[in-house]
């Protein structure tokens, strides 16, 4: 079902009311947490090689083209699952945000630090003999981001801060005025893409731009009746058509350039909003049991799911700094398989760290 083609077609003033048509399982979600996290792996795995296309052979560096664009979705899927989990709830604001920002300050700084002290370990930066500079240098690095992946905690941390704005507006509002608001956020990101920017008048609309959008869209999947007869081939051309145009898209406008492109990859571009809420979709609309002696090993992936997220990418660098890397093997074969030796490697420090006394909980997510 290409579902989002229709969105301003959609004339229902049918009221969305989580509270009384809760999804009567959360497995499809617990399954695409995991997934989504294996994804951010496999993207970062492959993302050293994507950024070396003037060196990198044509069929190696088309292999990273392909793993990114397989993967592109892990995040906004992420921020859908936090929509479809957290808006359908009422908070008292105080205790909400204490509770979600406790979970994720703690682990944060720890990790944080952690990634400071392997930078001055590898050089990147330097401690003087001045406490005052090292401090405000620390500090900088907290400020702005001590690793590349931990911008993804600074846009968490904005989100909760909305949720409780938003999720009373996703509880309160009809089906079409979500559409509408769903509508004009896919509108205004699309019209913020370079190809298209220069046709936009002088209207500000950032009240419907960034990751927020996602937040209302996982929640409106999540809960949306679905017909009886799903269209499930349908939903299955749409993922490969948008992974195709993705994959070739880059291509050819990295090729056109001289240098990476990665237009077509934006979580906040028009492909991968599309890319994203066909997968969430697809995810639902799956009926897929998993063996029952994996469903506790899954749940408690999900569980420390924040954690392994934090720690994959020191595992990644000293993987690398180690020689072990996709070089070894051809990427299409190396590329998941250093993806999965970090994924195991990362949930088991998470699981030793969560067991340690006091602090574990602290630091493991």
């Amino acid at each position: 079902m290409l579902f989002l083609s229709k969105l301003s077609t959609l004339e229902t003033a049918q009221t969305i009311n989580p509270e009384i048509a809760k999804p009567p399982t959360i497995d499809w979600i617990n399954n695409l947490k995991v997934i989504s996290l294996f994804a951010v792996i496999v993207l970062h795995t492959a993302s050293l090689l994507l950024m070396d296309f003037k060196k990198a052979s044509l069929s190696d560096w088309l292999a990273a083209d392909l793993y990114n664009a397989l993967t592109r979705f892990a995040v906004p899927v992420f921020v859908m699952i936090t929509g479809a989990l957290l808006l359908h709830r009422e908070y008292e604001i105080g205790d909400f945000l204490k509770r979600r920002l406790s979970r994720i300050i703690w682990p944060f700084l720890f990790w944080s630090l952690v990634y400071v002290g392997y930078s001055l370990y590898d050089e990147e930066i330097v401690f003087t003999a001045d406490v005052w500079k090292n401090v405000l240098l620390i500090l900088h690095q907290l400020k702005y981001g001590a690793y590349y992946h931990l911008w993804y905690v600074y846009m968490l941390v904005g989100l909760y801060f909305f949720i409780p704005v938003i999720g009373r507006f996703a509880r309160a509002a009809t089906e079409k005025e979500i559409l509408y608001f769903l509508v004009v956020w896919f509108t205004v990101i699309s019209f913020t893409q370079p190809y298209l920017s220069r046709f936009w008048p002088q209207v500000d609309v950032r009240y419907f731009t960034g990751y927020v959008g996602y937040l209302v869209l996982g929640h409106y999947l999540a809960f949306k009746e679905l017909p009886e007869k799903q269209n499930k081939t349908g939903l299955v051309i749409f993922y490969f058509l948008c992974l195709a145009g993705i994959t070739v898209g880059t291509y050819f406008t990295t090729a056109s350039s001289g240098n990476i492109s990665t237009l077509m990859y934006e979580p906040l571009g028009p492909f991968i909003i599309l890319y994203a809420a066909g997968i969430f979709l697809l995810a639902r609309i799956t009926v897929y049991q998993i063996p029952k002696f994996l469903i506790p090993i899954r749940d408690l992936i999900g569980n420390y799911s924040l954690g392994i997220y934090l720690c994959h990418a020191l595992f990644l660098t000293l993987l690398a700094d180690w020689d072990f890397s996709y070089k070894l093997f051809n990427p299409y074969l190396g590329i998941p398989l250093i993806a999965l030796v970090c994924f195991i490697l990362s949930f088991a420090l998470i699981f030793i760290l969560s067991k340690i006394p006091y602090i574990g909980k602290y630091v493991a997510g």
